[in-house]
């Protein structure tokens, strides 16, 4: 015992004290060890409970800009669609969710699921879009199922509609939902999953102008996902409004001319180089690829042997035919080898070493001159000045005229068509040039190939004394205040010089075509307007039957992949040109009999012209 009679409590009271620091150790360790499992392990969790608990993301889409005509007619618009998305983390299975849409949307559950992954690199925030356009049916059943769809939402966005069908849907082009691939390379664009953004035509090349800027609103909600506030509001910016050089009463004309028949048109404001129309058959149905395009409904257009989704106007490269002609005799007047008095002997044919070059019509046209040859598509007079022309001044007079290069048109995949020279063949074949091939050039057969829009700028040079226009299709676009923000004005490429009396006596002989007896034009003639211009025919393979027999049975049994091409170029007034027109009808024949009476149509609906009977007259079936 101590001093005091009691015991030494110093080790006693030392071990206490040390029990409770290693308890107090040990609970601070415990805490430490939860607060980490909390903020490290399981932070992402709580905070996705937390934001599901308060915030709500949801983004407001803006409308894309709508497009019009020259005249301010409405051709490409947006409707209201039904969207449905969900919130992940309101989703606690999301096997059975899916399922269950499935069901009420009756839709594939796979196709579901692949969004629902697709959505998974979005924020939490954000909701995922599942379903697009699910029409008002569908989206009242939802709606009507909703406490059993935990999660899901009912948005509504603007959509592309097109109040006229198929018309003009190679030049307007079609949107897609975003690829993952261009999702990236335009993250900073603010584009997000399940955007729709232009993917060809003119909706690929004025996607900045078109598609606006999306807004957003910011929600406070309860667990259940109740809207409690509004946190913040921004409001979408339309896209602007495009005006195009267009007409949609003529485009409208130049489709219904075609019927079933497959091919490309093209009409051009003399003057200016606006387009008109421009018309390529057969068309597809835009609306397809705004819903979202089936895999069979693309099958069936990719599959399809008259390609429906190629604009052949601007990407259809064909032999340019009798229409050439019109090149050949300027490039020969111009050189001063023929004059419009130069006459030739046709028999029929001509012979060129152990070849024998024939023309269209058997027995020959007689004795011919330069308006007699245009009139009536005599190709044994182009055989004999195009000897004494020679390939390089007649190539040199196509490309002047806009052939054999890419106009530069405001559209993607335009292609350059072909104009041979000397030192083309020697580049691409390592031959040197013939004088049978000059000769077949000459009459735009061979190698020789155009677009029907380079047959439509070649034809208005020719209509407004050699200025060669570059053609535009995009006249303004103005922002929704309906301030200017683009003003395309016309463009000349470059100035043919034309001598007035060479170019007015091969005016003279494209009036004749269409105007006087045995012109090959006459079933574009019109009464109340003089029209010029000159029909082709483009032989896709050697054919075995003759024309007189196909005369004399009425009946071609030519396969229709083998029969010749038909092309049909005019300007009219042929006093005082304002518009041309490119017509080329696929596998159609005779440029008289199938492309000539589609230019007629256009005609009539340029200038307003009522219904007339069918011209009659004595013009040849050939050409």
């Amino acid at each position: 015992m101590g001093l005091n009679g009691g015991w030494d409590k110093g080790p006693q009271q030392s071990r206490r004290l040390l029990v409770v620091s290693l308890v107090a150790l040990l609970v601070f360790l415990l805490l430490i060890m939860r607060l980490w499992y909390l903020q490290v392990i399981s932070g992402q969790r709580y905070s996705e409970l937390s934001e599901k608990n308060r915030i709500r993301y949801v983004p407001l889409t803006a409308p894309r800009g709508p497009i019009y005509d020259r005249n301010g007619e409405l051709l490409i618009d947006n409707r209201p669609s039904f969207n449905i998305s969900v919130m992940r983390q309101d989703v606690d299975d999301p096997e059975k969710l899916l399922g269950r849409l499935a069901e009420l949307l009756q839709v594939p559950a796979a196709e579901l699921l692949k969004r629902w992954q697709a959505g998974r690199r979005l924020p939490p925030y954000r909701p995922v879009r599942l379903a697009d356009d699910v029409g008002r049916e569908k989206m009242e059943i939802v709606q009507e199922h909703a406490p059993e769809l935990p999660g899901v939402l009912v948005e509504v966005h603007p959509l592309r509609a097109y109040p006229n069908g198929e018309l003009a849907a190679h030049l307007f082009g079609y949107i897609g939902e975003i690829t993952e691939d261009k999702l990236q390379d335009l993250a900073d664009d603010g584009y997000r999953s399940g955007d729709f953004i232009g993917k060809s035509g003119l909706e690929k090349e004025l996607e900045p102008y078109l598609r606006g800027k999306d807004g957003e609103r910011l929600l406070e909600v309860d667990v259940r996902g109740k809207e409690m506030r509004s946190l913040r509001t921004r409001e979408p910016v339309p896209g602007d409004k495009v005006y195009l050089t267009i007409d949609r009463e003529l485009q409208r004309a130049t489709e219904k001319a075609f019927g079933d028949q497959a091919g490309a048109a093209v009409a051009l404001d003399v003057a200016s180089g606006e387009i008109l129309a421009m018309a390529s058959r057969p068309s597809f149905d835009p609306e397809q690829f705004a819903r979202g395009i089936s895999p069979e409904e693309w099958k069936a257009l990719l599959n399809n042997p008259r390609h429906p989704l190629q604009n052949k106007a601007l990407r259809g490269q064909y032999p340019p035919g009798s229409t050439f002609k019109i090149v050949t005799a300027l490039a020969a007047l111009e050189a001063g080898v023929a004059t419009p008095r130069t006459t030739v002997d046709d028999e029929g044919a001509i012979e060129l070493g152990r070849r024998v070059f024939r023309c269209w019509k058997k027995g020959g046209h007689g004795r011919t001159n330069l308006k007699k040859a245009l009139r009536e598509s005599c190709d044994v007079w182009f055989y004999r000045v195009a000897l004494d022309l020679g390939i390089d001044k007649l190539s040199e007079m196509a490309f002047a005229l806009g052939l054999g290069r890419p106009t530069g048109v405001l559209l993607e995949g335009e292609k350059s068509g072909l104009i041979p020279t000397r030192d083309w063949k020697h580049r691409r074949f390592n031959e040197r040039w013939y004088d049978g091939e000059t000769v077949i050039a000459a009459i735009g057969q061979g190698y020789d190939l155009a677009t029907p829009l380079q047959l439509a700028v070649m034809t208005a040079a020719v209509a407004n004394g050699g200025k060669v226009m570059r053609p535009q299709i995009l006249k303004r676009i103005e922002d929704m205040s309906g301030q200017d923000v683009l003003v395309q004005e016309p463009e000349q490429i470059r100035a043919v010089a034309l001598s007035p009396k060479n170019l007015a006596a091969v005016r003279k002989g494209l009036e004749a075509v269409v105007n006087e007896p045995h012109g090959t034009g006459w079933r574009s003639k019109l009464t109340r307007v003089r029209v010029a211009g000159k029909t082709g025919t483009a032989q896709v393979v050697r054919r075995k039957s003759t024309e007189e027999e196909e005369q004399q049975t009425g009946k071609d049994k030519t396969p229709y992949r083998f029969r010749d091409h038909a092309l049909f170029v005019a300007y009219a007034p042929a006093d005082n040109p304002q518009i041309a027109v490119a017509v080329v009808v696929e596998h159609g024949r005779h440029g008289s009999t199938s492309a000539a009476p589609i230019a007629r149509e256009m005609f009539r609906s340029y200038f307003h012209i009522e219904d007339l009977p069918q011209v009659d007259g004595p013009g040849y079936l050939g050409d």
